[in-house]
C-alpha cells in the first residue's frame, strides 16, 4: 500500500550492533545480519519525531556484504567496582536504503488540532535533508551513522540477485503505551518478534499489530500532556530511550 507520506533514506556508518534488548545485561553481545525494526524506527524518529505522529517502517534494503568483526570491550561490572572483558561481535561497513511512512497518533486526541500531514511531512523531509534533528546511530549508541535522502532501490545492492534468505525467529520491536494497538497492549509495555525473510536483498517489515508473537513485559502508563508538560519535555524523554 503506497502511502503520500513516505521518506526514503539511506544511512550507513562503519560499524553496527543490532540486538535482542534482552541479551544487553552484560556478557558478550552479537549482532543480527539484518537491522531490526526497532533500530530503524529509532533512526527516523532521530531524523524527525512528534507525538502527533507514529512512524511504520515499511521496508530495508540491504546494500553492502554483511560482514562482522569482533572487538573486545571493557565495560563496567554492574555487580563491583571496575571493568570487565567482553567481545562484541559487530555488522562493519554497513549501509541500508530505508522507506517509512508516519500515520496519526489516535492515542492522544489532544493533539488533534496537530494532524496536519503536509506540515510533518514537509519538516520531515527538511529534517532528513540536514541530515535529522538528533544523532544518528546503527542499534546501539557508539555505532555512530549518517543519513540522506534517496530513492529507494535506486543503485546496485549486494544481495539484489539472491532470491530468498531465510533468518527464523527475530526480534521487531518495542510497542509502548502512547502506540498502543489493541486491548492487550493498552498501558502494556510489550516486545514483538517476527519471521524475516530477506527477498532480492530487500525485507518487508510486518506492520507491529501484524507481527506473529507479543510478549507483555510490564504495565506503564501512557506519557500524557496536560497544561503543565510540554512537547519540549516529552520529547526530551522520548529521546533518551534510544540512548
Amino acid at each position: 500500500m503506497e502511502h503520500a507520506n513516505i521518506i526514503e533514506f539511506e544511512v550507513y556508518g562503519r560499524y553496527a550492533m543490532f540486538t535482542d534488548p534482552l541479551t544487553r545485561v552484560g556478557g558478550e553481545k552479537c549482532t543480527y545480519h539484518i537491522p531490526t525494526y526497532e533500530a530503524l524506527k529509532g533512526i527516523v524518529s532521530s531524523i524527525y519525531w512528534k507525538p502527533t505522529i507514529i512512524w511504520i517502517v515499511d521496508q530495508v534494503r540491504i546494500m553492502n556484504p554483511i560482514q562482522t568483526e569482533v572487538k573486545g570491550i571493557r565495560p563496567l561490572k554492574y555487580a563491583e567496582k571496575g571493568n570487565d572483558l567482553s567481545f562484541y561481535t559487530y555488522l562493519k561497513d554497513c549501509r541500508y536504503q530505508v522507506r517509512a511512512h508516519f500515520e496519526w497518533n489516535y492515542n492522544r486526541p489532544e493533539l488533534e488540532n496537530d494532524r496536519n500531514e503536509n506540515k510533518h511531512w514537509s519538516m520531515a523531509k527538511r529534517s532528513l535533508e540536514k541530515g535529522g534533528r538528533r544523532d544518528v546511530f546503527l542499534g546501539t549508541r557508539e555505532c555512530q551513522a549518517y543519513v540522506e535522502p534517496c530513492i529507494f532501490g535506486e543503485g546496485e545492492g549486494f544481495y539484489d540477485n539472491i532470491s530468498q534468505l531465510d533468518y527464523g525467529y527475530m526480534y521487531h520491536g518495542i510497542t509502548y503505551p502512547d502506540e498502543a494497538y489493541s486491548k492487550e497492549t493498552a498501558n502494556t509495555m510489550s516486545i514483538r518478534y517476527f519471521h524475516p525473510i530477506l527477498r532480492n536483498g530487500i525485507l518487508d517489515f510486518p506492520r507491529p499489530e501484524y507481527c506473529s508473537d507479543t510478549r507483555a513485559i510490564r504495565k506503564e502508563s501512557m506519557k500524557a500532556f496536560g497544561l503543565n508538560t510540554s512537547v519540549m519535555e516529552v520529547e526530551k524523554e522520548f529521546s533518551n530511550e534510544f540512548v
